[in-house]
């Protein structure tokens, strides 16, 4: 049986829009919970310009995420510099979201906002393992596969 190939576009594309998809669908239902629906869509620029954006932002991330995977598959030391990229996106995300909620421009997000921008990097890397099971930065037996 042969193994299914990998496509870093594909899985990529499909990684971004279910982090995107779970992110959006996180903020508006704590919204819509505290009772201000789309408040932090608005704040952030409306409900239209924030999911493009959020969108947009995410599939890309989504493609990198699975190409840098890929490339760790065949390189194993590629991963350490990536994770530590990816920590510093991340903290940026949350520091930025920590940064404009107290700038008082428009008003703070709502409370899901935080939640999400601080739980959003698990996603992914929750997904990444589960389509490879060795883990990013294991790279593959040449034998694996083979009987």
């Amino acid at each position: 049986m042969s193994p299914r190939s990998h496509s870093s576009l594909r899985e990529g594309l499909i990684l971004g829009a279910l982090v995107a998809t779970g992110i959006w669908v996180w903020i508006a239902l704590v919204d819509a919970i505290v009772g201000e629906p789309f408040r932090t869509f608005a704040v952030l620029g409306g409900v239209a310009r924030f999911t493009t954006l959020h969108y947009v932002l995410c599939l890309t991330y989504g493609v990198v995420a699975v190409s840098v995977v890929h490339a760790a598959q065949r390189e194993a030391s590629l991963i350490v510099g990536a994770a530590f990229a990816f920590f510093l996106l991340e903290f940026g995300f949350v520091m930025a979201s920590a940064i404009l909620s107290q700038t008082g421009l428009g008003g703070s997000p709502g409370p899901g906002s935080w939640e999400a921008t601080s739980s959003e990097p698990f996603s992914p890397l929750l997904i990444l393992w589960r389509r490879h099971p060795t883990g990013p930065g294991v790279p593959r037996c040449a034998a694996e596969g083979e009987e």
